[in-house]
């Protein structure tokens, strides 16, 4: 008896959640978009053979190619097409197909660059991971302390470009000529990055640095801790969502 699906069906099935044919379907994707991602890469090394490189781009063409299917099936199944195709996960699907569409053009050196948008088809991978919700989670309830710390962080970054500035400016009128020429260095420094195109000659300027440098690490590490905290509050609340099903089953 042939097997008849109706439009929710095939969404289901391409979301993974159709009790039969969901996961294989959606393992199968993920599958592709990962060996899209392969394929991309092994097309950047040089001195590839010609049966080689024939093998990458029959294996594109192929890749690609399930991509516009399946962008549109999720178009024509959808009962809002327009709210799916300008959704973040609809603009990811089409970004990943633009590259079929390039293909219509002369101008075949501009594909090289944009194929590496389908990358972002990685991004799916993450849709039905449950550790990103709770870190979805985990950042919404910790939005207000992220938005306080990082007015602080601003007005920290901004005193310590006019900190170095005093410092530096007569030493290396080059490389500290302004305030705002001084905040890439204030940057750098804060992140403990330290690139070393501009750095403090002086004793006041190489004092003041190390105190950045400390001021530093803690600004690294509160939006870590915050995460940290938040996290730990939302790990117990998915395991009783993902527990209470179970025992209102049990209760039947």
């Amino acid at each position: 008896m042939p097997l008849s699906l109706s439009r929710s069906d095939i969404i289901e099935i391409l979301d993974g959640t159709h009790p039969r044919l969901g996961r294989v379907v959606a393992l199968a994707i993920y599958g592709l978009i990962c060996l899209s991602a392969v394929v991309i890469a092994l097309e950047t090394m040089p001195d590839l053979s010609p049966r080689v490189n024939a093998v990458l781009v029959a294996a594109e063409i192929l890749i690609l190619t399930v991509f516009v299917i399946e962008y549109a099936l999720r178009l024509s199944c959808s009962e809002k097409p327009l709210k799916y195709a300008f959704s973040f996960w609809g603009i990811v699907d089409f970004l990943a197909i633009v590259p079929a569409l390039v293909f219509l053009l002369p101008d075949f050196a501009t594909i090289r660059a944009i194929r590496l948008l389908r990358i972002l088809r990685l991004l799916k991978l993450f849709k039905a991971n449950r550790a990103l919700d709770r870190i979805a989670r985990a950042l919404d309830q910790a939005k207000t302390e992220f938005a306080i710390f990082f007015f602080i962080a601003c007005v920290a970054l901004y005193l310590a470009s006019v900190g170095i500035y005093h410092f530096e400016h007569e030493a290396q009128p080059d490389g500290f000529s302004s305030i705002p020429e001084s905040l890439w260095w204030a940057i750098a420094t804060f992140t403990t990055v330290g690139y070393g195109d501009v750095y403090p000659i002086t004793v006041g300027g190489r004092i003041f640095t190390g105190i950045i440098m400390l001021i530093g690490i803690g600004i690294i590490a509160v939006p870590a801790g915050l995460v940290t905290a938040a996290l730990t509050e939302a790990a117990p609340a998915d395991h009783k969502n993902t527990q209470q099903p179970e025992s209102n089953r049990g209760d039947e």
